[in-house]
């Protein structure tokens, strides 16, 4: 019933909203001169476009017939991001729309820096359309939508990849081989005939990705996407947990990890099976050249959305904007407008790249400096004539068929219990590299780490988690 009454209330409020908004005849405040009002959106890459003037003139030509606005980008380069936009988003410094993640998206609306646009979302069809509503879920705080998702590969699936070589050389029945425990004879086998190990692992290597941490950060505690009841549990104490980690000890100890996983800083580009994140045609396209080598993959669980899933790319709205339904606007066709979505993907009609007589994009140039991920979808962008087959099909029949983490929508406030977590990551990653790796027993290092952490506050994170949890749903 509760939660029967939010619903209806939160609904109600934004329908009062809505209104008012489409009673002024969706106008934002400040435009009321006659002006055309222009967007500044804050972007993520290698700096600015060096032909700037020109590729915003042309989007400024198509904005201004499309949208009746113009738009005005800047481009924060990768080592002054994090520096740049705090500067912007503490001092309220001026912009409409703002590129975000899951390291900043709920401390910045608990901030007050960004925009409630559930009423204008109303007036968005295209958009909420287009982006499904589990979603729209993962940026929805206390009933409240603050952001548009980058809708891309926005669900998470994990491979076995494979050196096809390897497999076919072995016997390697590869495409049914699904877990760990299946691979352990055949990895025996290869490591014995090449004499070297079958896994190379680095410090940062794949966590544990079925529980989810309810935005706290902190691996050692969550919920099992499964679990309807909802219940939060020390994830390392769980037995399916336990057992991953001695499959790993084990292989560790047989050899078939490097020794040095736990202390080597980067994992070489080749290696004979990896565990990657991504879709079954980036074996061609990505894992496949990186490894130096014809790959072959087999999915290793299942297809997850979650908000750590989905917050990997947003774009919010900031709360002070006097363009906020014209910021929503770009952000709309962005993601529903191939024309606009090439422009912002790949630059300058005629200088960065050209179409061709079959609608498909020639690049000229690999200069772009905008990185498409965070941006828009990818389901818009036209496909490169270098591409025979369109991945992004694969992408969105994987976000389709992903299985929902019983959490979704829901982001733990951390305030009342700031330090514990601190603290407790802390804890956690003097252990992460050796419990991830195999290079020491769980069962003699995972009772050790909780006594740490349970003596930093632990249980006090689980029980504040669990009472959120039972006022939220």
């Amino acid at each position: 019933m509760k939660k029967v009454l939010r619903t209806c209330a939160a609904f109600l409020c934004a329908a009062l909203i809505a209104a008012a908004v489409f009673a002024a005849g969706g106008k934002d405040s400040g435009s009321g001169n006659g002006a055309v009002p222009t967007v500044k959106w804050v972007l993520i890459g290698n700096g600015m476009p060096d032909n700037y003037d020109a590729w915003i003139a042309s989007v400024n030509t198509y904005l201004e017939r499309k949208l009746g606005c113009r738009l005005a980008v800047e481009v924060i380069s990768w080592g002054n991001w994090n520096t740049r936009r705090n500067v912007i988003i503490n001092t309220n410094e001026p912009f409409d729309i703002i590129f975000t993640d899951e390291n900043t998206f709920v401390k910045d609306v608990a901030l007050g820096a960004y925009a409630d646009l559930t009423p204008y979302l109303e007036q968005r069809r295209a958009l909420t359309d287009f982006i499904p509503a589990d979603y729209f879920r993962a940026t929805t705080i206390k009933g409240k939508v603050y952001g548009i998702p980058t809708y891309k590969d926005s669900s998470a699936t994990y491979y076995f990849v494979w050196d096809k070589a390897i497999t076919d050389k072995y016997g390697v029945p590869y495409e049914t081989l699904d877990t760990l425990e299946k691979i352990e004879p055949y990895a025996e086998k290869i490591r014995a005939g090449e004499g070297k190990p079958v896994r190379i692992l680095a410090n940062d290597a794949p966590t544990i990705f079925w529980y989810d941490p309810i935005g706290t950060g902190l691996t050692a505690m969550g919920v099992d996407i499964h679990d309807k009841t909802r219940t939060v549990v020390p994830v390392f104490e769980q037995a399916d947990v336990m057992n991953h980690l001695r499959t790993l000890h084990r292989w560790y100890k047989k050899g078939l990890v490097n020794a040095d996983a736990a202390t080597l800083p980067e994992a070489p580009q080749y290696m004979p099976l990896k565990v990657a994140q991504g879709w079954p045609f980036a074996a061609v396209t990505t894992w496949g050249p990186q490894m130096g080598c014809e790959a072959v993959v087999c999915q290793y669980g299942e297809t997850i959305l979650s908000n750590s899933t989905v917050l990997g790319s947003v774009n919010a709205i900031s709360a002070s904007s006097k363009h906020i339904d014209k910021a929503l606007a770009v952000l709309e066709l962005a993601n529903t407008d191939t024309r606009f979505r090439d422009m912002l993907y790949y630059g300058l009609e005629g200088t960065d790249f050209t179409y061709t007589d079959d609608k498909k994009v020639h690049k000229i140039n690999n200069s772009w400096p905008i990185p498409g991920y965070c941006q828009a979808s990818f389901f818009t962008v036209s496909q490169q004539d270098t591409e025979t087959y369109n991945q992004w099909d694969e992408v969105r029949k994987l976000n389709e068929q992903a299985i929902p983490s019983a959490m979704l929508g829901f982001s733990m406030d951390i305030t009342p219990v700031e330090n514990q977590v601190i603290n407790c990551k802390n804890i956690w990653m003097k252990y992460k590299q050796q419990l991830l790796t195999g290079a020491v027993d769980p069962d003699v290092y995972v009772p050790q780490m909780m006594k740490e952490m349970r003596n930093a506050g632990f249980d006090r994170i689980i029980s504040e988690a669990q009472k959120q949890i039972k006022a939220y749903f």
